[in-house]
């Protein structure tokens, strides 16, 4: 399915932008890509717009009138014109409990060195479960303000899961990875709302300083609308120029697994998950137990396959229900939810955690895993990231591969192969059952084991291509009883091979939401 564009004389204009300019309604913020990724502040000025932020290898952000789109398409040196479309946070507040520290378990590792850029409403620093060390750095992309503060508090939430200490709980509300260091680049106003030119200069911004802070992971737990295929989204390549510089991307799968009548629906993937080489995160419901086996992927969770490419996602599905984490008693969300207020153990003024759920919360809970594998393996790609969480995960079979991906997340398994992958052995054997599977494009790839040098891991490689760049075959790892190549010439030979499997049709485009963050208004346990 392909996303209808308009041919202006020299530009492409995105199908919002090509509406507008047939029936002007005043003035529309854009994301101009330019040749050779210039500024383009002359040919603004010439159609009478107002230029904005720009943004280093793409382009500019404008303020256009919509008469004047296509005169703009027109000038020289202008590629294409998109809508700066605005992003949210994906989070429904909850009075359910989970406890994301559990997640980890005891794996001897506590992300320790590993940096996490946090691209999302800012951070309450000052909070007793962020230790001093914790948050080592703070931009402000929305208001420019110099002082780290989260006037939303989806941020401080996400931070909480990632890496908090728990000392407001004696520990109980521990984050999965609490020696991780955080970088938090505010990109939501006080509403939960913003933009994704906003977005993608925080991811830009981190991969320019990811070597002075040590920066593997991003974690964006933001969406926005689908309007077109991740191959010219602005901000899926974004977020693959963080994915080529070796930074895990981590984001929500959105919140839309389900109509307005409640019934499941597909084809919610939320951008930028709908790209092949992010990690994307839905939501599994624990039902308020320690034990995964009862764990069932949240109904609102949003499944694929994606709008318009057509994409099997999630990659995994992670706790995303009724988490207990950070709270910002300042926040909008803090504000809104008395329900979902929660004490600690130690006297505080106000609450010091807050109950939320949605995808918004089970992605940091990967991210958090995630730093603590990069601190057992540094030497793990972007590609073996997601490859070791899902060949670790354990699948349900009542579940749909565009419902839960490679499977449920398995903090404690993955840190294990991760460990393997580098050569040592593991303090701990992880007793659960692994999937030993990975999705690969559109097929469950079975029957070998995953090796550390394999080509598939290599950042020139996208998630799910067929051959290299060179036209080389894609290798995993080796087939254990010959030691060959894991292929899919090797699956194919030992009738390993899974064809594609049959997904739903998309029932419901992601093409409207707003971009923020992926959290749901009230509600409980789905």
């Amino acid at each position: 399915m392909a996303a209808p564009t308009f041919a202006a004389p020299n530009a492409i204009v995105d199908t919002a932008l090509a509406a507008r300019a047939q029936s002007p309604r005043g003035s529309s913020q854009v994301i101009i890509t330019t040749t050779g990724a210039q500024r383009a502040d002359a040919a603004i000025e010439r159609v009478g717009g107002t230029p904005g932020r720009f943004l280093p290898g793409l382009g500019q952000v404008a303020t256009i009138p919509d008469s004047a789109l296509l005169k703009l398409a027109a000038s020289p040196d202008i590629i294409s014109i998109t809508l700066d479309r605005p992003v949210t946070g994906a989070v429904e507040t909850t009075e359910s409990t989970a406890d994301a520290g559990k997640i980890a378990g005891t794996l001897g590792f506590d992300g320790s060195g590993v940096g996490v850029a946090i691209i999302d409403s800012g951070v309450a620093n000052w909070h007793d479960d962020l230790g001093a060390g914790t948050v080592i750095h703070f931009v402000d992309f929305v208001g420019d303000l110099m002082a780290p503060h989260d006037d939303y508090g989806h941020g401080t939430h996400v931070a909480g899961v990632i890496a908090g200490n728990g000392y407001d709980s004696g520990g109980a509300r521990r984050g999965v990875a609490p020696g991780a260091h955080l970088v938090v680049l505010k990109v939501l106003d006080e509403a939960g709302d913003g933009h994704i030119s906003d977005v993608i200069a925080a991811i830009d911004y981190a991969i320019e300083q990811r070597n002075r802070f040590n920066i593997r992971v991003i974690n964006l737990s933001v969406s926005a609308g689908v309007h077109e295929s991740y191959k010219t989204d602005p901000l899926t390549l974004a977020a693959k120029r963080a994915v080529d510089a070796g930074i895990v991307v981590i984001t929500a799968a959105g919140n839309l697994g389900r109509s307005a009548k409640g019934t499941v629906q597909y084809g919610g993937i939320t951008s930028p998950g709908n790209a092949p080489w992010v990690l994307t995160v839905g939501a599994a419901d624990q039902h308020k137990t320690a034990s995964r086996m009862d764990d069932t992927v949240a109904q609102f969770s949003s499944r694929g396959p994606t709008y318009i490419d057509e994409e099997v996602k999630p990659d995994i599905v992670a706790p995303g229900v009724g988490i207990e984490s950070l709270a910002d008693p300042s926040s909008t969300i803090f504000k809104e939810n008395p329900q979902a207020r929660i004490a600690g153990s130690v006297d505080t003024v106000t609450a010091p955690y807050i109950s939320l759920t949605g995808t918004s919360m089970a992605a940091p809970a990967v991210a958090g895993t995630v730093a603590l594998m990069l601190e057992a393996n540094p030497k793990l790609t972007p590609n073996l990231v997601k490859a070791v969480l899902q060949y670790t995960a354990e699948r349900r079979s009542r579940y749909d591969i565009v419902s839960q991906g490679g499977g449920f997340l398995n903090a404690r398994g993955a840190v294990q192969l991760a460990v393997e992958l580098a050569g040592e052995r593991p303090a701990t054997t992880d007793p659960s059952r692994w999937s030993r599977q990975i999705v690969w494009g559109s097929r469950r790839i079975a029957g070998g084991v995953l090796t550390m040098n394999a080509n598939a891991w290599n950042t020139t490689v996208t998630w799910g291509a067929t051959a290299t760049a060179e036209g080389d075959a894609i290798v995993w790892g080796t087939v254990p009883d010959s030691g060959a190549a894991w292929t899919v010439a090797a699956e194919r030979s030992a009738g390993t091979d899974n064809a594609p499997e049959a997904v739903h049709q998309p029932q419901k485009s992601a093409d409207a939401l707003r971009v923020r963050a992926a959290a749901l208004p009230g509600g409980g346990s789905d």
